[in-house]
């Protein structure tokens, strides 16, 4: 006869085997989706783990996180209208340890889209400015901000270059973002990456690369000039 002991233990184990099914299942699932997302693109697909990710892409302190355990995975590649397109999930480990010197490995996961611009831009931070942040710009930590009262409420700008932020965040471009989704955004190099703490769905992905391309093509001219003088400058 089973005891109670005995019943737990195979009720808990059932829970388990049924989660790991479950898991299983709604990774597949995910994969399938991004797969047809990125063939609907024009991108190239692969789920397995790429390690080299963090380098790649070391310009951006997002892929810099944690104590290790770094890797892309479910990777999309490719050109998208002239630009060159990577977007992927991220997987990072952060550890604690206890009293009594045990360690705990903490797995983190969130998703990104990496543009290259093809031209040399300056750093750039933009992201949605939450209660913390008003409350710091309150004691003198003081982002940048624009003419437009509705968009500085709303978004924390950082840039060592305020002339930058502003050619970049124009009125038309200050309108585009407070009527697109949010991301986090940041210039650095010649590639913007959008991103959230979290990982993307295959709409959320696509809302990501069109916000980016819409600041990108939403660059004045002037700034463009501008910008292409300068590349051609570090190439003399």
């Amino acid at each position: 006869m089973l005891t109670l002991i005995s019943i737990v233990v195979i009720f808990a184990v059932a829970a388990v085997i049924l989660f790991a099914v479950l898991d299983r299942q709604r990774k597949a699932k995910r994969r399938k989706e991004l797969a047809a997302w990125a063939q609907a693109k024009g991108l190239s697909f692969r789920p397995s783990a790429d390690s080299g990710i963090d380098d790649r892409f070391q310009q951006f302190k997002c892929l810099r996180q944690g104590d290790g355990g770094r890797y892309g995975y479910n990777i999309m590649e490719g050109i998208v209208g002239r630009r060159a397109v990577c977007a992927f999930d991220y997987h990072y480990e952060t550890h604690t340890h206890n009293s009594k010197g045990g360690r705990s490995t903490h797995h983190h996961h969130f998703s990104a889209v990496v543009v290259g611009a093809g031209l040399p831009l300056k750093p750039l931070f933009i992201r949605t400015e939450t209660f913390v942040d008003k409350m710091a710009e309150f004691v003198g930590f003081d982002d940048i901000d624009f003419e437009s009262t509705e968009f500085s409420k709303q978004f924390l700008v950082k840039s060592p270059d305020r002339r930058w932020a502003y050619d970049v965040l124009h009125q038309a471009t200050m309108e585009f973002l407070l009527n697109s989704p949010r991301f986090t955004l940041e210039f650095q190099g010649s590639r913007v990456i959008a991103y959230r703490g979290k990982t993307l769905s295959t709409a959320d992905f696509e809302a990501a690369l069109q916000v980016v391309t819409g600041i990108l093509d939403r660059l004045p001219a002037s700034l463009l000039s501008e910008l292409s003088q300068s590349a051609r400058g570090g190439q003399a």
